[in-house]
């Protein structure tokens, strides 16, 4: 256990050493700037071809296409209202105790396949007893087809009854009545008739699930009826949130594919609730999403690794068609999200490109990257506030790129800390130790 007002980790540097990896936090203020530039968010009436697509999902270039939108874009923080819809409880009642994360799930009735209650199962069974107690799920049971509801929701409650007692799983309906037209929409992207009429409704179902959820937590996320979850995956949310404290952000994900384990902030998701509705036939839902995060000034993807959702489901809600999509980042039993306290960062080796040292510190799958340095370099870490440190974990290099692993360098301490030329120093510095195969981990507990 280490205990000081200032500490220094010095990385001698004795060998070559360009890549230095982290997964850490730093805290940063950030600015809410809604800036709706929407000249770059067109995209032509023409139909696009199906070899296109990939290539307008990959570059960001599929966008809304009508001049009426923009005045739309600019009312998009005037959305703080619900949407008028009466639900109807399928199981259990309206929820009595806020929590700290809802889960939202949509589902609809599979031509092969059923996933829904694995899912639920994943997500209780993953969960500790006091996480339970700061989780709420909510699941929307979208399609129009009573008899298919009835069979679902029959067997929701038999085999999770308790978690329906403890207020803690809700079943809920939006009658089709309050649904827009869905058929005869217009065939954006060259997609036929019933794609166009399956991804405008589930943006619909989207739409009204985030409706109902806007009051039930101080934060949700999404996710697919097909998922498996991983071990204690609220525990490494919180550490997320807590480390990303001071920082603006709109959408972190914790997950690599469609909309699964995107989190939101519960007030933004009346004005993402009326998004989705008011665009919902012009594109799929992520594509949506991703508008929405640039559009309330988030610029970059904020994502986690390892994620903490996989998908599982074999056969499509489309059609039944296969769909093997795999999250390769995805690990169920380790993760390993740090929450570093508030540092200021140093070094001074030459930074390669925009690979600064604070990225190195940073939650987001980001790195220091330094260009070949010198015996004697540095890279300090200073806090801000006194710390108990618990653990100390260092990783250079990844195993595509062995060249950047740390071969030779150590890990000191400063103690003692002085003022001195209007700055503070340490007098004395401890050795924890040396890299080892490019990596420096400690765990035990040191009183200095």
């Amino acid at each position: 256990m280490l205990k000081f007002y200032q500490m220094k980790h010095i990385f001698e540097i004795l060998d070559k050493m360009r890549c230095l990896r982290k997964r850490s936090t730093v805290s940063f203020l950030g600015v809410l700037v809604i800036f709706l530039l929407f000249m770059n968010l067109y995209i032509e009436d023409s139909y696009v071809l199906e070899g296109d697509k990939q290539l307008i999902r990959e570059t960001s270039t599929h966008q809304l296409n009508s001049e009426r939108y923009v005045h739309t874009f600019k009312d998009l923080s005037n959305f703080s209202g619900a949407i008028n819809v009466t639900y109807r409880y399928l199981a259990a009642t309206p929820l009595q105790r806020k929590r700290f994360l809802t889960i939202g799930l949509s589902s609809v009735k599979r031509k092969k396949g059923n996933y829904l209650l694995e899912t639920i199962k994943s997500i209780f069974e993953q969960s500790s007893y006091e996480e339970l107690k700061e989780i709420s799920v909510v699941v929307h049971l979208a399609d129009f087809n009573s008899s298919w509801r009835e069979v679902i929701v029959q067997d929701i409650t038999q085999k999770f009854a308790h978690h329906i007692i403890a207020g803690r799983l809700v079943v809920i309906h939006a009658p089709e009545e309050y649904y827009p037209i869905l058929d005869g929409l217009k065939r954006n992207y060259n997609d036929p008739e019933d794609r166009v009429r399956f991804r405008s409704k589930q943006n619909v179902d989207y739409a009204f699930l985030l409706n109902f959820c806007a009051n039930t937590s101080d934060y949700y996320v999404m996710l697919e009826d097909d998922v498996r979850c991983s071990k204690n995956f609220l525990t490494a949310i919180k550490k997320v949130i807590t480390s990303l404290e001071g920082t603006y952000w709109v959408t972190l994900e914790f997950s690599k594919l469609g909309y699964i384990g995107k989190l939101y902030h519960s007030h933004d998701l009346p004005r993402l609730a009326h998004f989705l509705l008011m665009f919902y036939q012009e594109m799929p839902c992520d594509w949506l999403l991703t508008h929405f995060r640039g559009l309330l000034a988030q610029k970059n993807v904020i994502r986690f690794k390892p994620s903490l959702f996989q998908h599982m489901g074999y056969y499509s809600s489309y059609k039944g068609t296969e769909n093997k999509l795999k999250d390769d980042d995805f690990e169920e039993e380790s993760f390993d999200i740090p929450d570093n306290p508030p540092a200021n960062l140093y070094t001074n080796m030459n930074v390669f490109e925009n690979y600064e040292a604070s990225k190195a510190y940073s939650s987001v799958d980001e790195y220091f990257w330094g260009k070949p340095p010198s015996a004697g370099d540095v890279f300090v870490i200073i806090f801000e506030n006194p710390i108990l440190i618990k653990k100390i974990k260092v990783s250079t290099g990844t195993e595509d790129r062995q060249n950047d692993i740390l071969h030779h360098g150590a890990l000191d301490v400063g103690e003692n800390v002085i003022d001195f030329k209007q700055s503070r120093q340490c007098v004395t510095y401890l050795r924890l130790g040396e890299f080892k195969n490019g990596n420096f981990e400690m765990s035990e507990k040191i009183n200095i």
